[in-house]
C-alpha cells in the first residue's frame, strides 16, 4: 500500500532530529524512506512554503514558517506563559523594549517582545529570526551553545548588519567568554543604529541556558551597566521559576 502525500510530507519533516541544524537532500530522502525525485519534489514544495529552508550551500532546515507553528508547542509555550510576568516587570522598571528569545538552529527566535508607545523600535517580531551574533540575546545564547554550533557561526561568515557589527571570529570569542563571565552579553548599534540593548541568560533544569531576556534601548537614552542588574533580576528570577515547575 502506497503512503499518502500527507505521511510523505509528515515523514520528510521527521527527518530532522533533534539536534540537526541541517540536512542534505540525500540525508533526508533516506531518513524518510522516499525515493529522489519524491523527496527532491516535496522539500521543494515545503522550501517554497517556508516550512523548510534552504542554505546557500545546498542544504536544508527547519523554516520560519515550522518555528511559528512549533512555537505552540507545550515547552516553548510554557517557557513563554511563565516568563511574561517577569518581562512586565523589567518593562515597568525600565519602560524600555523587552524581549524573550530562544535558540533555533543557528538563528535567534523571537518568542515574546513586550514594548511601549516611547519604547525603541527594532527588528525583533515574535516568531521572527535574527542572528546570533549582533544581538544581545544571540550573543547570551551563543556563548552558552554546544561547541558544534560556534564553531560552525566563527567560520562564518559573520555578517555586518551595520557598521558596528562585531564580525571577527577573535574578538567575538572574546565577547563571548566575557558573558560566560559575567553573565551579562551587550550591543551597541550592531543590530540597529543609534540602539543598545543588554541581556542575560535563562536557565533551565540542570542550569542549561534555554532562553535569553534582553532590554533594547535608545543610545542616548541609557547606560547599559545601569540596565544590567534588572535585567539580571528578571532572567534570574525566571530560571528559578522555570527549575521549580521542571
Amino acid at each position: 500500500m502506497s503512503k499518502s502525500v500527507a505521511a510523505k510530507v509528515s515523514e520528510v519533516l521527521g527527518a530532522f532530529l533533534p539536534g540537526d541544524v541541517r540536512l542534505s537532500l540525500t540525508e533526508i530522502c533516506r531518513r524518510a524512506d522516499v525515493p529522489l525525485t519524491t523527496g527532491h519534489r516535496l522539500v521543494r514544495e515545503l522550501t517554497a512554503s517556508g516550512f523548510l529552508e534552504r542554505l546557500p550551500e545546498g542544504s536544508y532546515r527547519v523554516g520560519r514558517r515550522l518555528w511559528r507553528i512549533g512555537a505552540q508547542a507545550a515547552e516553548l509555550r510554557e517557557l513563554r506563559e511563565l516568563a511574561l510576568p517577569y518581562m512586565a516587570d523589567l518593562y515597568a522598571a525600565t519602560r524600555e523594549n523587552v524581549q524573550l528569545a530562544v535558540l533555533t538552529g543557528d538563528r535567534v527566535l523571537c518568542l515574546e517582545r513586550l514594548r511601549g508607545p516611547h519604547s525603541v523600535p527594532v527588528f525583533s517580531r515574535v516568531a521572527g529570526e535574527l542572528p546570533l551574533h549582533a544581538t544581545g540575546v544571540g550573543k547570551v545564547l551563543l556563548a552558552f551553545a554546544e561547541e558544534e554550533l560556534v564553531e560552525r557561526v566563527m567560520a562564518g561568515p559573520l555578517a555586518a548588519v551595520t557598521a558596528n557589527t562585531v564580525t571577527d571570529p577573535a574578538r567575538l570569542r572574546a565577547e563571548l567568554a566575557e558573558i560566560r563571565r559575567t553573565g551579562v552579553a551587550h550591543t551597541q548599534e550592531e543590530m540597529s543604529i543609534g540602539t543598545l540593548s543588554a541581556a542575560a541568560p535563562v536557565r533551565g533544569r540542570g542550569e542549561r541556558v534555554v532562553a535569553a531576556l534582553s532590554v533594547v534601548v535608545w543610545r542616548h537614552s541609557a547606560d547599559l551597566r545601569r540596565l544590567d542588574p534588572a535585567v539580571s533580576r528578571a532572567a534570574n528570577a525566571l530560571s528559578r521559576d522555570l527549575a521549580g515547575n521542571s
